[in-house]
């Protein structure tokens, strides 16, 4: 007797049936990781932003304004930047999920339909992300270095 009221569906082991079923749950704890993955680095980032190490090293001068406008500008990268992983690591969790049992119920049909869309939209997200942290990161650079000049 099954602990869940949805019963498991039992198939004959025929071809490649359970070769395909056993791709499908690969497939799905593949998205599974790599949604976890965004998750834990959006964690990490929150964490470590909420360190500041200059309290724990000797200052020769108390912060200026510019500096504190500039640190309020980081939390705020910082905070869009977790937004953006904890959604993306959401998104990926759930597409997977639903990606495996749209799978699973066209697979008991002999069907199969390639995920064009996932894939696509998660490459088009992670390069935006990334394309995203280096502008921020140039930017960054960039007021660095006129502050050095002036």
């Amino acid at each position: 007797m099954s602990w869940f009221k949805i019963a498991t569906p039992l198939y004959k082991n025929t071809g490649s049936v359970a070769r395909d079923h056993l791709a499908s749950e690969r497939t799905f704890l593949a998205w599974i990781r790599t949604g976890l993955g965004f998750v834990a680095l959006g964690i990490a980032i929150e964490r470590f932003s909420q360190l500041d190490l200059g309290e724990l090293l000797p200052q020769e001068k108390p912060r200026s304004p510019q500096a504190r406008r500039e640190k309020e500008q980081e939390k705020e990268d910082s905070q869009v930047l977790v937004g953006t992983l904890m959604g993306m690591g959401s998104g990926s969790i759930l597409y997977g999920t639903v990606r495996y049992f749209t799978n699973l119920k066209a697979l008991e049909r002999g069907q199969f339909k390639p995920a064009y869309h996932g894939a696509a939209v998660l490459a088009a997200t992670v390069a935006g992300l990334a394309g995203g942290v280096y502008g921020s990161a140039l930017r960054r650079r960039r007021a660095e270095r006129r502050e050095l000049d002036n």
